[in-house]
This record gives C-alpha cells, sequence and structure tokens, in this order.
C-alpha cells in the first residue's frame, strides 16, 4: 500500500481503546473495530500493511526510535502519538506497545490522551524536535532529536517512563 501523504490539518476526536498487533516488522497482523474506525482503512486494506502507514508528518522520528529500540530490548513503552487518518485527518493517542508472549510481535493498545497534556506539553515538545530534525535532516537530524530527549530527562532526573507516567 502506498504512503498516505493527504494532511488535512483537522484533528478529530475519537473514544474507546485502539488495539492492533504486529509482526516483527511491523506489519499489521490485528486490528480491532474501534481502530478500523477511527482510522478510515478497511479492516482488509489495514492487514499486512505496515503500521506506518498511520504516520503523521508531526510525529517526530526520534520517538519512534525509542519505541523501537525499547520494544526490540523485549520492554513495554508507552507513548503519545499523532496518526492520520486515511482521509489525512489526524488523532492523538496515549499507546502503550508490548512484546507478544510468544515473541511474534507487538501488541499496542491506545487510549484518548489528556487534551491538556498534549496542548501544554506534548505538541511544544513534539514541535521543538521535528524542528530540530528538519534543521540538522536526515539521519543525524533524527539522533540530534532524540539526544534531546535524552538530555530533557537528565535536566529532570527522570527516565522516559516516570516522565510519560507524569503526563498521563
Amino acid at each position: 500500500m502506498a504512503a498516505n501523504k493527504t494532511v488535512t490539518g483537522v484533528e478529530i476526536e475519537w473514544s474507546g481503546t485502539i488495539v492492533s498487533e504486529t509482526d516483527l516488522l511491523g506489519n499489521i497482523t490485528m486490528a480491532n473495530d474501534v481502530f478500523v474506525n477511527v482510522s478510515g482503512y478497511t479492516e482488509a486494506e489495514l492487514m499486512g500493511a505496515p503500521h506506518s502507514i498511520l504516520r503523521h508528518p508531526d510525529m517526530p522520528r526520534c520517538v519512534f526510535k525509542l519505541l523501537w529500540d525499547t520494544l526490540k530490548a523485549g520492554k513495554p513503552i508507552s507513548a503519545y502519538v499523532i496518526n492520520r487518518t486515511k482521509n489525512g485527518d489526524g488523532y492523538w493517542v496515549l499507546a502503550t506497545a508490548t512484546v507478544k508472549a510468544d515473541g511474534s510481535g507487538y501488541r499496542s493498545e491506545r487510549v484518548v490522551p489528556k487534551k491538556s497534556v498534549v496542548e501544554e506539553v506534548i505538541k511544544p515538545l513534539y514541535k521543538s524536535l521535528l524542528d530540530e530534525e528538519k534543521k540538522v535532516g536526515g539521519n543525524a537530524g533524527m539522533e540530534s532529536s532524540f539526544n534531546m530527549v535524552l538530555n530533557l530527562l537528565n535536566e529532570k532526573g527522570i527516565s522516559y517512563d516516570e516522565l510519560i507516567a507524569s503526563l498521563a
């Protein structure tokens, strides 16, 4: 499936819990009804597609690096993510991803995050991370923004998990 490039600038509200599973390469193997309804894709379009079809351009790549590095180390992780629907609308989630018990892939459960946290903390943070990624460019930009996250955690004297838990 070709990457979705459309961005409407509209952020939709949704409810429920989005659940999906992927194989080890990030290809979707299971999507619940909430996922199908919110994403705007049919179940048939989602099955086998890379989870990255939902990637919104306002999402810093360094957050996905952190996500994948953590999952590949066998640890669960939670993160604020803006996804993109089939028609280009955006929707925010607080995602918790884990390695499936049999090790064959990953499971992600996503809930609606607190709007105040997204507006007051996450959007400004992600904008600064994206600005850094664009300024430096390429993989070096992603690494530079990733280092910004590590520096922020060091300044606060907390782990990434503690930061996310303090916001939820």
